[in-house]
């Protein structure tokens, strides 16, 4: 009776042993949903729709990139149509007619259908591509632009109002920047390449120009243009735009006229260039004037002005002309005052001596964040000039030939303001002594992130007044009068 559960026949009935593995837990809503169809239980990437505004941001970089090959593929064929020894003479009507019927029929030939829209843009920008500076030639006429910064082909930033910002503008590669970058050098007898990789120049509106290009500029070629502007601000545009008070304008009048030596101190971007063609306008017309420059920038008003500009070595290292030359020759021909536009190497022992050998008046800019700072600058740049000559009287030298520092600054909002007015008044000892008339007192901020701020006198006389009332300029003592 027992034959049946013999262990060769018996079943085993434990339960099965299997390792353990986790499983998640369901929540309420999981386990509420319906069970997905056995196709659709293999995962796959969600697909997001896009938005209207990212389909038409697809659609319009795919049309600038269609329209940029075109234009590489038209200005081949117009560099094979066109009669480049005629343009000079051709007129931009004739020469506009001529690249639209070339295109025209170029496009024709490739079974290429553009709106009219797009036409006229691809025409346009042909005729930059020939005559002008391609991509950058729109931001060359944009007279809100001041500076046009470019680092690389698709990274292309201007200032306006003292604030950068990107543009959409792009060339289509580093060969097409560096084929413009060698259009504007090459048309002032210049070169740049691996061997001399950097350069500065002007171009034809008088824009100053810098740039650097591989392989010291690592992320693509740089460029730097300081646009040049055709109005030129007087004293009361100044005042109009809140770069510093009638009172001040009143002062800097009979400073200039009176013929002190000048320096215009600031940093990059501040207006030095500006607050010098500025104070310019008080020279008398009877007097001559000779201006000195690595790129001629200054704006004179007067009638009697020789411009000079510095060079730069050539091919061979030879024919340079520095600043330091140029000066030399101008103390030869006889000016009455004389203009350095920056001042920043070994001139600076020519400029401090014609301001103490009978060229009163004479002005000039120089880097620096105040009035202490620009008389430590001129210092650095008379020690490395390799004068051997003591601190003391380097610093006696300094205080004899400069009677006036004017301090620009570009504030945090972009707005430019005349920080400082400080006269320098002689030695104490071993220090210069110095007195500031006029500044300017920051109170806030709004929150638009503009600085509200208020000129100001210090409340001490001017070390010149006597000077100031002897050639008929009286100033009123209300001027040096502090707000409180």
């Amino acid at each position: 009776m027992f034959s049946r559960f013999k262990k060769s026949d018996a079943v085993d009935t434990r339960p099965e042993l299997r390792p353990v593995v986790p499983v998640a837990t369901a929540t309420p809503a999981q386990a509420a949903a319906p069970a997905a169809p056995k196709s659709m239980l293999a995962a796959r990437p969600a697909i997001v729709p896009a938005t209207p505004e990212a389909a038409a941001a697809d659609k319009e970089k795919k049309r600038k990139e269609r329209l940029m090959e075109l234009k590489v593929e038209l200005h081949k064929k117009l560099l094979e149509s066109l009669n480049l020894a005629a343009l000079e003479h051709a007129t931009e009507a004739n020469l506009k007619a001529e690249i639209a019927e070339i295109t025209s029929e170029a496009l024709s030939e490739m079974s290429v259908a553009l709106n009219k829209d797009d036409r006229a843009t691809l025409n346009q920008e042909l005729y930059d591509e020939v005559m002008g500076l391609g991509p950058l030639e729109p931001l060359l006429k944009d007279d809100s632009v001041s500076d046009i910064l470019v680092n690389g082909p698709n990274r292309i930033f201007v200032e306006r109002g003292g604030k950068l910002t990107l543009t959409d503008v792009t060339f289509k590669d580093e060969r097409h920047l560096l084929r413009i970058i060698d259009k504007i050098v090459s048309a002032v007898g210049r070169r740049v390449d691996e061997s001399n990789p950097y350069c500065d120049a002007r171009l034809a509106d008088g824009s100053r120009f810098n740039c650097m290009v591989p392989p010291v500029a690592v992320d693509g070629s740089l460029v730097s243009i300081r646009k040049f502007k055709k109005e030129k601000l007087g004293i009361a545009d100044l005042v109009r735009f809140g770069a510093f008070t009638e009172e001040m304008a009143a002062y800097l009048q009979a400073a200039v006229s009176t013929r002190l030596n000048i320096i215009v101190s600031g940093g990059t971007g501040s207006g030095k260039t500006t607050t010098l063609n500025a104070l310019s306008s008080f020279i008398d017309n009877t007097e001559r004037v000779l201006t000195i420059e690595d790129t001629a920038e200054l704006q004179l008003q007067q009638v009697h002005v020789g411009r000079m500009e510095s060079r730069p070595a050539n091919v061979e290292g030879k024919g340079a002309v520095t600043q330091r030359d140029c000066l030399r020759n101008a103390l030869r021909m006889r000016p009455d005052r004389i203009i350095v536009g920056e001042t920043r190497g070994e001139e600076v022992i020519d400029m401090l001596q014609a301001m103490n050998t009978g060229h009163d008046g004479s002005m000039t800019t120089i880097h620096a964040n105040n009035a202490r700072d620009g008389i430590s600058r001129l210092e650095n740049m008379v020690a490395m000039a390799g004068i051997d000559m003591p601190l003391k009287a380097v610093r006696s030298q300094i205080a004899s030939a400069v009677n006036l520092i004017v301090q620009a600054s570009r504030l945090q909002d972009g707005s430019r303001r005349m920080v400082s007015i400080t006269e320098i008044t002689g030695m104490e000892g071993e220090v210069i002594s110095m007195q500031e008339i006029f500044r300017y007192e920051r109170l806030g901020v709004e929150p638009s992130g503009k600085i509200i701020g208020r000129f100001n006198a210090t409340g001490v006389r001017s070390h010149y007044s006597d000077r100031f009332r002897q050639w008929g300029y009286d100033l009123p003592a209300s001027i040096y009068e502090p707000i409180i």
